[in-house]
Formats: structure tokens, sequence, C-alpha cells
């Protein structure tokens, strides 16, 4: 026996083969040569595992950027809307439904480009998402009219949506069912929130040196790097013999399919409600520090941030705690910790009317308990919904960003009271997802019942 026959023993042992018994007549010289095959195969496990984990991080580092995407280019543009409209010589509402098109079409896009996924595969979906949106973007840098710059913006969502929905349908492939998913969704829903953060800077410091039209050039910049980043770094997750078909039916269908799990139904609509208190309070928090507090813009961005942060690291706390605790139970703490503090918060309200440092406590309390709350959700649906994936993300992403939509100008348009207004709909918001819930147990609970009859 020579140490190369023992290496290919060990090497079928540590990668999960069968054992192979070795016999030799020099049992000292088999021992001998079995321990030095043992520590070369030892070594080459180690590198192995090493490989493997900077692959997945450079994989899940170009899935953040694919999800960075649609959020950067909500908000990097915003401090040029005044030029934008000087340029156009068009009404700010006109520059305002811009980013309501961009919205539409990110919901929209989600809704659609997920199932989409299950059945043509994740690389080839996401490689042309990241190309229209890189080409839309300078035609939004290049647009002669408001019209068109519009319609660009539109189109632009529907691109930016392949990289949010499909990122997580790649983590279900690769990760379903073993103890880094939760981690990983944990990285992809703290980037959500921290992108809106660093946009409105990245922005403002694009337009300290160019027009609007610099920051769409960017955005093309960043579209190119991540085109790069998936030929070089995302392989397709999704194998041939798994994927759907049925062209445009085939995508209904999967809807139907996950639509009919009361379970799935629950989480995605305890997830939207809970998402609604979050695009509440990122659409009615400026004008409560700013216009009620009288917080400067850049004293206000330093709060949005500290609460940013505290967010990050409950989602952090959420990756560390989701391999040991349940996903349904980190939900279930998240959103009592995010609806104890905006009770707390219209609690202070209606007693002493407020202040500042009250406002901000409560709403630091409100925004960490989401950091776990919301990649809980998304866990969950993801598991659920793990025999298509796409559909399944698409529905959640979809459903989200319609209820935020719908949410984000409540505030402003039931009256004055701003900081009152924004504290009750994201009270009612988190009602509403604990509400849910009750989908989730009454399938539990049939379920139970028709075991028992069995």
């Amino acid at each position: 026996m020579v140490i190369g026959e023992i290496i290919h023993d060990q090497w079928c042992h540590f990668s999960g083969g069968p054992w192979i018994i070795v016999t030799a007549v020099d049992h000292r010289r088999a021992g001998a040569e079995t321990a030095i095959a043992g520590q070369v195969c030892r070594a080459a496990c180690r590198h192995r595992g090493a490989t493997g984990r900077k692959h997945t991080g450079r994989l899940v580092l170009v899935l953040a950027g694919l999800t960075a995407v649609a959020p950067l280019a909500v908000d990097m543009y915003v401090p040029g809307f005044p030029g934008l409209a000087r340029a156009f010589g068009a009404p700010a509402s006109s520059v305002q439904l811009s980013l309501t098109a961009f919205l539409v079409g990110l919901a929209a896009g989600q809704l659609l480009l997920g199932p989409v996924s299950d059945a043509v595969g994740r690389r080839r979906v996401l490689l042309a998402g990241a190309a229209l949106f890189t080409v839309l973007s300078l035609a939004c840098a290049v647009s002669p009219s408001i019209e068109i710059f519009d319609a660009a913006r539109l189109l632009q969502g529907v691109a930016g949506a392949a990289g949010m929905v499909v990122a997580r349908a790649v983590l279900t492939d690769r990760f379903h069912g073993t103890p880094e998913a939760g981690r990983r969704f944990a990285t992809l829903s703290a980037i959500v929130f921290m992108a809106p953060v660093a946009a409105p800077v990245l922005g403002g410091a694009i337009l300290g040196i160019g027009s609007w039209r610099l920051v769409f050039t960017a955005l093309a910049g960043f579209g190119v790097l991540l085109i790069a980043g998936l030929l070089a770094w995302v392989p397709e997750s999704l194998p041939a013999a798994r994927r759907r078909s049925g062209g445009v039916s085939g995508v209904v269908k999967a809807i139907a399919m996950l639509a009919g799990q009361p379970a799935l139904v629950g989480y995605v609509l305890a997830s939207s409600f809970t998402g609604a208190a979050l695009f509440t309070y990122i659409a009615g928090s400026t004008f409560v520090f700013q216009d009620v507090y009288g917080l400067s813009a850049s004293r206000y961005s330093l709060v949005f941030a500290a609460n940013a942060l505290g967010m990050l690291a409950s989602s952090v706390l959420f990756g560390r705690l989701s391999a040991r605790v349940r996903a349904g139970t980190l939900f279930v703490a998240g959103l009592a910790v995010s609806g104890t503090g905006t009770a707390a918060l219209v609690a202070s309200l209606a007693t002493t009317g407020g202040s500042f440092a009250a406002t901000w406590a409560c709403l630091f309390v409100t925004v960490a308990g989401l950091g776990t709350a919301l990649p809980a959700t998304t866990t969950i649906v993801q598991s659920l919904g793990h025999d298509a994936p796409g559909a399944a993300s698409g529905l959640l992403g979809g459903s989200q960003f319609i209820l935020g939509a719908a949410a984000s100008p409540l505030s402003g348009l039931l009256g004055n009271g701003r900081t009152v207004s924004m504290a009750v709909i994201m009270l009612a918001a988190f009602g509403l997802a604990a509400l849910s819930l009750s989908l989730v147990h009454g399938a539990r609970g049939r379920a139970a019942s028709w075991r028992l009859r069995r």
C-alpha cells in the first residue's frame, strides 16, 4: 500500500464517501503512511473549506450589491430634485412622480421576475437585470424631457427589482435547511436599510461636483461593476432539472400555489405590515425631527444613522441567534420590541406631548426591533416557499413595497400632528402584523387536527 492510495481512501472519507478498509503486511509502515495521509487530507480539507468560505464571501458581496442597487437608485438623486425640476422646466409634482414610478416598477418587477427566475434560472435574470439597469441609468442621465425621464425610471425600477428578488432566491438555493440561511438573509436585510442612509450622502457628494445627470451616470457605473461581479463570482444556483416550465401561466400558477399556503401568506402579510411601519418611519421621521423638533438636515442625518446602526446591530444579533433559536420565535421577539417602542411613543405623546429625547429613544427601540423581525420573516417565507424560491421572494418583496408605498404618505395626509399620526400608523401596522400570525396558527391547528384524525 502506498501513500497515494491511502490519501485517496482518506479523501473518500473526508468527502463523505464510504470507508475503504486498508490492509497491509507491514502494519507499522501502513500506520505511519496512514498518519501522513491523514495530515495531508486534513490540510486539503482545511484548504477546501477556506476556499469555499472565500467563494461564499464573494457571492454574498455581489448579492449584497444587487440588493443595494434599488435603494441607492431611490434616494441618491433626491437631493437633486430642485436642479432636475429646473433642467426640465417641470413642476415639483412631476419630478416626485419619477420616484413613484420607480417604486411601482420595483414592486411589479419583483412579482414578475421572481417566478421567471424559477423557470429560466437565476444567473440569466440577474445578468439581464443588471445590464438593463445600467442602460436605463444612462437613459435617465441623457433624458431630454421629464416624460422620458419618468418612463425610464419606471423601467429602471423593474430592472433593479431583479437584483433584490433573485438574490433572496439564490440564498435559498444555496443555504436552505442550513444554519447559514438566517445569517445570510440578515446580511441582505441590513443592506436594504443601510443603503438609504448612505444614498443621500453619496448623492450629495456627487452633486457637489456635478449635476443630477452625474448621479445616474454613477449608478450606471455601479451597474457595470455588478455585471463584472456576476460574471466572475455568481454561478448558476438552480439546476435545469429543478426549474419550472409553463411560461406566463407557470408564473401565475407558482404564485397561486404559494397563495394557497395559509402559513406562508400569514408570514408574508406579517412581513409586509412590518415593512409598512418601516416605510412610514422613513417617510415621516424627517418631518418629525426637522419640522417638529427643529433639527437641521445634518443633525437629522445623524439621528437617522444612529437608528440605522441600531437596526444593523439587531440584524447581526439575529444572524448569530438564528442557528440556535427558531426564526418564528425571533420574529415574535422583534415584533414585540418594535411594538413596545411604538406604544411607548404614543403614550409619551398622549401624556406629556412628547420631547425630542423621548421620541428618539422610542424610535431607536422600534427600529432596532425591525432589525430582527424583518430578516426572520424573510428566512421563514423563503423556507416555506423553497419549492419555488423565486416566486416566494417576489411575493414577499412585491407585497412589502406595495403596502409600504401605500403607508408612506398617510402620516402627512392625516393632519399636522405628524409625530402622533406617524406613531399611530406604525402601531396599527404592528398590530396588523401580529394579527396576520393568526393565519399561521390556524394553519398549524388544522395540520395538527388532520394528523390526529389519521
